[in-house]
């Protein structure tokens, strides 16, 4: 499920089974200009991967809106990981058992042990056409084997 309207009555009343929440992660900026256009296309593409894998594991977990964080330069992370660890307390207290963390950001990878939640970082797609076949096959692989290690938690 997602976090539409039409989909929090259903939420509501199946909440018992759905013990799975998705946190996409989003950088934000506008002061890197060289790498605006990648960052949009990705984030263009996590939108795309949160969608499909909440499609593939539908009934079992909800998609909660995306995480944005501020990215600049000299970023203090252990505040970010802080905050991010709030959004995570909550989600455990509704009470959701798994809670994963979805994001292109390396930089998170190196503050993974001290997330409150399990960490999916996806290799980036720098640039490239969103509806290109090459592209929809790439994400089609990897939302596979994203669901599966998903399954694995289960």
């Amino acid at each position: 499920m997602k976090w539409f309207s039409e989909d929090m009555p259903k939420y509501v009343q199946a909440k018992e089974y759905i013990d799975t929440a998705i946190v996409p992660l989003q950088q934000f900026h506008l002061t890197d200009e060289a790498n605006l256009e990648k960052d949009a296309f990705q984030r263009e593409v996590l939108s795309i991967y949160a969608n499909e894998i909440e499609k593939e594991l539908s009934g079992r977990i909800l998609l909660t809106p995306t995480y944005h964080y501020l990215k600049v330069e000299n970023m203090n992370m252990e505040n970010e990981v802080e905050r991010l660890n709030e959004w995570i307390t909550h989600l455990q207290s509704q009470p959701f058992k798994h809670i994963f963390v979805m994001t292109f950001d390396n930089g998170w990878k190196k503050n993974e042990r001290n997330l409150a939640g399990e960490l999916l970082w996806l290799p980036g797609i720098k640039k490239g056409n969103i509806h290109s076949e090459e592209t929809i096959q790439v994400i089609k692989s990897q939302v596979e084997q994203i669901s599966e290690l998903i399954r694995s938690y289960w």
